[in-house]
């Protein structure tokens, strides 16, 4: 008896260390929800000897900088894989290739600064969501990223999450080629205009989230963007508008297609002082006082061009009327002048026949003498 507990124990003991064996150091593995998790194990790369059975991959709170092609090799059942709060610095070319059946794709709370042109090449097109949140390290990331979602093949993307990254402007032609494209977060940021050309290729946005910025109003070309995303929810909320005459064509906006926004009960003015916090839906009087301002002084400019145009007529009448009073004086001095013409003419041509001729020129120098 003591015999056979010693083999079953034996067999335990050899069966979870052929398990333990099959997970890498500092992660937990579990095979029955083909589930990977290595948090918080101050790993500096992504670990080796991952189960090919793994579809959720979560290595988080880590101190990894880089990740290239090398590190997912042999993953192909992989879906979900979260990076976030790694501080990844770098991420190479062609780095989730291999990750065939990829949807779901977490960078969130890291530092990134180089990001390749292909980085986010997958050419099996299955990825769904990309978060991107507190992701940036600088500007010039910004611009690195912008790149890499126009070079990359993110056509079947759904869902694009940039919110908490400092962003003061989107570079145009940044979404171009995200056609699928459905939502939209860009909360958080410091956005100060929405520029031509920003949002163009998302013509099938749902939902775009635009709180929590520096927006005070939208000009023609931020109204013209709107336009592009027809179908879009928005979030506009959190964001300090300035109540002047300029942010009349968005208050129209808000009141022809206010359904569209979602927290439009929430906005209001922050400026000038004697409108904070009053509803951008109750100042559409003091815009309408702006327009009749305006129309007002287009009035008063159109009067005086009509006026002007009156005393010049009037000019015009006097002075025909001069000519008409004047017309025999006048057509006396005009046969004068042309009299006066003529026998100036007629002095000039003998003078010219005299000189042309050489006996004529002697018989004038002689009667002279």
């Amino acid at each position: 008896m003591l015999v056979f507990v010693l083999r079953v124990a034996f067999a335990l003991l050899c069966v979870h260390a052929t398990r333990s064996a099959l997970c890498p150091a500092g992660c937990e593995c579990s095979e029955a929800a083909h589930t990977v998790k290595c948090v918080s194990k101050d790993l500096q790369d992504i670990p080796t000897g991952i189960p090919a059975y793994t579809r959720n991959l979560f290595i988080t709170g880590n101190h990894i900088r880089r990740i290239g092609p090398e590190c997912f090799k042999g993953l192909d059942n992989v879906t979900t894989l979260s990076l976030s709060n790694n501080r990844i610095s770098e991420v190479e070319s062609h780095t989730f290739s291999s990750l065939r059946n990829l949807r779901s794709l977490d960078l969130s709370s890291n530092q990134l600064v180089l990001i390749h042109p292909e980085a986010f090449t997958m050419h099996n097109h299955t990825l769904r969501e990309l978060n991107f949140s507190r992701a940036l390290y600088n500007h010039s990331s910004v611009t690195n990223l912008a790149t890499a979602l126009r070079w990359s093949s993110l056509d079947t993307l759904l869902g694009l999450d940039l919110s908490s990254n400092g962003l003061i402007f989107l570079p145009p032609h940044m979404f171009f080629h995200m056609s699928s494209l459905r939502r939209l977060h860009l909360a958080n940021n410091s956005i100060v205009a929405i520029t031509n050309e920003t949002l163009l290729g998302l013509e099938h946005l749902e939902e775009l989230d635009l709180s929590h910025n520096a927006l005070k109003t939208f000009n023609k070309e931020g109204l013209m963007e709107l336009e592009r995303i027809p179908k879009a929810k928005l979030h506009l909320g959190q964001n300090p508008y300035t109540c002047t005459c300029g942010i009349e064509s968005f208050i129209t906006l808000l009141n022809t297609s206010w359904d569209r926004v979602v927290d439009v009960e929430h906005l209001v003015c922050v400026f000038p002082v004697e409108l904070r916090n009053i509803s951008l839906l109750l100042v559409r009087k003091m815009v309408l006082g702006c327009h009749h301002v305006e129309e007002s002084n287009n009035l008063a400019l159109q009067t005086s061009y009509v006026f002007l145009g009156i005393v010049l007529g009037f000019v015009g009448l006097m002075f025909l009327f001069v000519l008409y009073l004047n017309r025999k004086g006048i057509k006396k001095r005009i046969y004068e002048m042309r009299d006066t013409c003529r026998e100036m003419w007629e002095g000039y041509h003998y003078r010219y026949e005299i000189d042309s001729d050489p006996r004529l020129s002697q018989l004038s120098t002689s009667a002279d003498v």
